[in-house]
Formats: structure tokens, C-alpha cells, sequence
């Protein structure tokens, strides 16, 4: 239930409905009312909701603010309602204080929703497809990967929360130049193992890892192995092609080029794309979907685009290419759809993705995660969208800035572990995937950000997903002593809970009546980083309440229950928080 918007509304519902009442009792003009605000107050002083209503009736009412909200508070019936009391402050602002009733009822239902608190229907029957990460599969995951796939999964998690039926989805790139790139890579390094030199190596060398340092040498070449400029440098394709080469020794060298490239990538790509489900599996990532591109190629999507912006009427042809005028769209110039020799650009396929993910399958919104450097792409794919008739809104694009990963104040290069160069696999060698996905999500998608890797596995409260799991494990030690002592866990009513009244049992009891307007506001503004944000102050909001109010030792027995039911809404919460990012929630620490 979400306890702070309901509460908002209600106050609105309090001051329409006075209103309404001065006007018929002939106090007000019968005017139309202004829109107004109903805020939280940043100062808890001023009250737990504050509205500048009276401000903004001042015009049409024909009367001073202090003098309206006067009239609204003497007007408004409080009994029955979430408020104890409304106050006039400074010009005219409309101060609300929530009741003790509202604070226990928080409590109950947080206690009573269990797993389900935090949980709406605010996107109920809409589909949406979230499509993130989508790696180049020639080769391993990059730490932006990293970022993306947390933000993604955690995004995700966030929609289904607010009721939004989604799903996550992988889009394969395994056609078009960077497989044609892939394939020339591979044949040029199997045939360096088929050659005199190459045998020598491998015969010399202990091993695959050491058949791969002996060909790559420093920076991809070798006096003995060259390689040209436009391939793949990685170790990887070495490896590919040596255990190629031990399974079928050199039945490709005597077939012709083009036929041992694709024989090469048939057998390097699929073990290259359940590396990447396997280690995506190990950063706790799961998709609905493997969309392969080449499937877009092989059901006929590409060309049936290409006609369909053909009879759009916005292609020309130029130079003897095909162009798209995106400009005429909003874009911020036309592109080439297909090229002088017939071959289409590499946009087109993924228009033509975009179109099956719309269109063909019908969601109602498609959410891509993509790196910063797409921005000039954005607008080119949603001209064509909007060529083919389909409404480029429901397409949304979170742009995510780069990761600059630190140790010891300096940008880091490789794994301290393993030494290799700094892939999400390494990466998860140095830290937990729970500080991975925590520190990933720290920050706004569009905000740069530095990773610490020396914080990200610190013991202490400077860093703030131990910071968090340490309430969460705090509370769960106090649950676990109280029991073996002879003291379970309350069923608790309203009498008990309206206890709760200090100011630190009330500040954390609000925190808790946050959580599902977090959710919400996450889903709309696609920013999964509110809830780290959010159980940092949950977790700061908590140890400041353990540390002042006594549990264990309570002055009665009623209220230590009270504040242990307090407690274990807090477990609840934290713990439903820390499950949309995929962030265990330990018992012990």
C-alpha cells in the first residue's frame, strides 16, 4: 500500500471538501479553484504535508492567503481522517500532521503484505520489453556491460513491482560486419596455428593459455604471427581457434577462405554466446529471450523494412545508396538504409528489431539500455519508426554513461586476482556480485560514475551495501536472541504499535511508508538507483532508531514488542528492497 500517496490525496480530499463547504455557506466566491500542491515538507517541522492552497486561491478568491487558510482550517473535519491536526504557517501554508493511528497502520501492513509490500498495479496491463547488455558476442563482456546489466535487471524487477508486465531480452548480434570480422579473425589465426611456426608453438607450449601468449605476443602481433588492423586482437580468438584445431586438426586449411571463415564462426559463436548466458547467470541475470539478429535476416524482416520505408515515401536514392531523410523526422541528418553495392547498413536490422518488438510482438513498450554513444542513433531509429507508422514514444532509450573503475585512487586496467584485462568475469573475481550490482546502481543511468572496487569490499559503514545488509543482519541477530530467550515474535495490534511515538520509532516508520511510492516513481523515471538511495536512508534511519530506543531492555514489556514488531517491519522492507536489485539480505554477518 503506498501510504504516502494515499495520505496526500486524502489531504487534498480534506481541503476540496472544506472548500466546498465555505463556498456553499457563502464564505468564498463560487470561483473555479486553482491547481495546488500537496508537498512533503523537507523541514519535518512544518509538518508531514504542506499545501500551498491558499497562496494559490488568493487571486480567485479576492482575499489575503492568511485569511483563506484561516477559513480551510477551522472548515476542515480531521475525525476519521490519517491527521491529528492542520496548522497556518507564514504566508498562508497548510500544515498537516499525520495521527499515531497512521503510523501503526504502516507498521501492520508492512507486517500483514510481507513479500508483497512495495507491490502495485500502477502498470497493469501494459507489456514492456526491456532489452540490456546485448554484448558483441565475439568476445567477453567489458565493466560497462556490468553497469548495464545491473540497471537493466534492476529496472526490470522495479516494473514487475509496479504491476508492469515485463520482460528482459538479449538481441544477439550475429550477422553483419562484426561476425564477418569475427570469421576473418578466427581463419587468420588458425591458419598461423597450421603453419611451421604455428606447430612449433604448439608443440612447445604446455597448454592453450600458453599456445595464446606465444601467438599474441604483446599487443596482438608477433614477428611470427602479423596480423592486420581490421580484426580481433583478443586472446580468445586464439583460444577458439587452437581448440578448433585440436578437435579437427587442419581440415580447413585447403578449403577456400570464405568457407573456413564461416565454418570458424559457426563453431566459435555458439560457445561464445553461453559464455555469455553463463556469466550473465553468475551476475544473477536471467532472460526471457535470446533474440538472435540473423533471424531477422532469415524471415525476410530486413528487406520487408527496407519496402515498407521504400513506399513510406521518405527514402532517396544518392550516389547509387538508398537513403532514409530522417532529418525531414527530427533526426539530425539522413542515413544511408542501403548501400551502392545492395547491402543493407547495419541500422536496418535493428529498425527492423524494434519493428518486430512493437509491432510483430506487440508490446506496448520496448525500454533500451544503451551506452551514451548512442545518443545520435536514437533519434535516427525512431524517424524510421515513425516512417512506418508506428508511434516512436513507446519506444524509451536510457542512455548510460561510462564506468571508470578505481583502486587506490587510480583508474584500474585489469583484475588484481587474475591479471587479465577487466571483464565482468573478472571483475566479479574481486568483488561480491552483491557489491557489483549495489555500487552499479548507486548512480542515475546518465551520471558518470567511479567505481571503488577498495570500498566495494570494505567491512565498514563508509560502504553502503554492507551498510545496508548490516541492518538487515542486525535485526535478524535481535530477532534470533530474543527468541532463544523466550520471547517470539508478537502478533501485535494498534494498542501496542501506538506506542511507537518518539520521534526516531516516527521517522522510521515514515521511511518505511516510502517504499512503495520509491517503486512507483523508479518505474516512471526508469531510475532502479532510487532504491540503493532509498535503503542507505532506510538503514541510516534504523541504526539511528536502534541506537536511541532500547528493544531488548524496553521500559515494558508492551513496548519492546512494539518496537520489535517495529524491527521486523524494517527486516520486511529492507528485504523486498535488496530483492528488486537482486542484493542478498544475510541473517548473520
Amino acid at each position: 500500500m503506498n501510504h504516502i500517496s494515499a495520505s496526500a490525496e486524502e489531504a487534498r480530499a480534506l481541503i476540496m471538501d472544506a472548500m466546498g463547504r465555505l463556498v456553499a455557506d457563502g464564505v468564498f466566491p463560487s470561483e473555479p479553484l486553482p491547481a495546488f500542491n500537496i508537498e512533503i515538507p523537507a523541514d519535518r517541522a512544518h509538518g508531514d504535508f504542506a499545501s500551498n492552497v491558499a497562496m494559490a486561491s488568493a487571486k480567485a478568491l479576492h482575499m489575503a492567503p492568511r485569511k483563506i487558510a484561516e477559513e480551510i482550517v477551522n472548515a476542515l473535519v480531521l475525525e476519521g481522517s490519517s491527521f491529528e491536526k492542520a496548522e497556518i504557517a507564514g504566508p498562508g501554508f497548510l500544515n498537516f500532521y499525520l495521527s499515531q493511528k497512521w503510523y501503526s497502520r504502516v507498521v501492520q501492513n508492512v507486517i500483514a503484505e510481507d513479500k508483497a509490500y512495495g507491490n502495485s498495479d500502477t502498470g497493469k496491463g501494459e507489456r514492456v520489453l526491456v532489452e540490456f547488455v546485448s554484448a558483441n558476442p565475439t568476445g567477453p563482456m567489458h565493466v560497462g556491460n556490468a553497469r548495464g546489466g545491473a540497471i537493466g535487471d534492476s529496472l526490470s524487477s522495479v516494473l514487475q513491482a509496479a504491476g508492469y508486465e515485463t520482460e528482459r531480452e538479449f538481441y544477439i548480434n550475429d550477422a553483419g560486419n562484426q561476425i564477418e570480422k569475427f570469421g576473418k579473425s578466427l581463419s587468420l589465426r588458425y591458419m598461423q596455428l597450421c603453419s611451421e611456426k604455428g606447430q612449433a608453438v604448439m608443440k612447445a607450449a604446455a597448454d592453450t593459455e600458453a599456445v595464446c601468449k606465444a601467438v599474441y605476443g604483446e599487443n596482438g602481433n608477433t614477428a611470427d604471427f602479423p596480423m592486420p588492423e581490421d580484426v580481433y586482437l583478443g586472446q580468445d580468438i586464439i583460444a577458439h581457434a587452437k581448440h578448433y584445431y585440436d578437435l579437427h586438426g587442419d581440415a580447413l586449411a585447403a578449403v577456400s577462405d570464405e568457407e573456413r571463415r564461416k565454418a570458424l564462426a559457426a563453431y566459435a559463436l555458439p560457445i561464445n554466446i553461453q559464455g555469455l548466458k553463463d556469466d550473465l547467470a553468475q551476475y544473477r541475470i536471467h532472460y526471457d529471450t535470446w533474440f538472435p539478429e540473423s533471424k531477422l535476416h532469415q524471415d525476410g524482416s530486413v528487406k520487408q523494412i527496407i519496402e515498407q520505408l521504400r513506399a513510406s515515401g521518405y527514402t532517396y536514392e544518392q550516389d547509387g545508396a538508398l537513403w532514409f531523410k530522417a532529418e525531414a523526422l527530427g533526426a539530425d541528418k539522413d542515413f544511408v538504409i542501403v548501400r551502392s553495392n545492395g547491402i543493407p547498413t547495419y541500422v536496418v536490422p535493428d529498425i527492423a528489431y524494434h519493428y518486430n518488438k512493437l509491432v510483430t510482438r506487440k508490446f506496448d513498450r520496448a525500454i533500451d539500455i544503451l551506452g551514451a554513444d548512442h545518443h545520435g542513433y536514437v533519434p535516427r531509429l525512431k524517424a524510421a519508426l515513425t516512417a512506418l507508422g508506428v508511434d516512436a514514444s513507446r519506444l524509451t532509450v536510457v542512455l548510460m554513461q561510462m564506468v571508470a573503475v578505481m583502486r587506490d585512487g587510480k583508474p584500474v586496467k585489469q583484475s588484481k586476482r587474475s591479471g587479465k584485462a577487466l571483464t565482468l568475469v573478472t571483475l566479479l573475481e574481486d568483488i561480491p556480485a552483491d557489491a557489483a550490482r549495489f555500487f552499479f546502481n548507486l548512480r542515475e543511468a546518465n551520471s558518470h560514475f567511479e567505481f571503488d572496487l577498495d570500498l566495494a569490499v570494505e567491512k565498514s559503514s563508509s560502504n553502503p551495501v554492507y551498510y545496508v545488509q548490516y541492518a538487515h543482519a542486525r535485526i535478524c541477530s535481535l530477532i534470533r536472541n530474543l527468541e532463544e530467550a523466550g520471547v517470539p515474535m508478537p502478533q501485535g495490534g494498534a494498542a501496542e504499535l501506538d506506542l511507537l511515538q518518539t520521534p526516531a520509532e516516527r521517522e522510521l516508520i515514515r521511511q518505511l511508508a516510502l517504499m512503495p511510492a520509491e517503486i512507483e516513481t523508479a518505474a516512471r523515471l526508469l531510475d532502479p538507483s532510487r532504491l540503493t538511495k532509498y535503503t542507505v536512508d532506510l538503514a541510516a534511519q534504523f541504526h539511528k532508531f536502534y541506537d536511541s530506543c532500547k528493544v531488548r531492555d524496553a521500559e515494558t514489556p508492551a513496548l519492546r514488542d512494539a518496537r520489535l514488531l517495529l524491527c521486523n517491519a524494517v527486516r520486511i522492507v529492507l528485504g523486498n528492497t535488496l530483492g528488486l536489485l537482486k542484493v542478498t539480505a544475510p541473517e548473520r554477518m
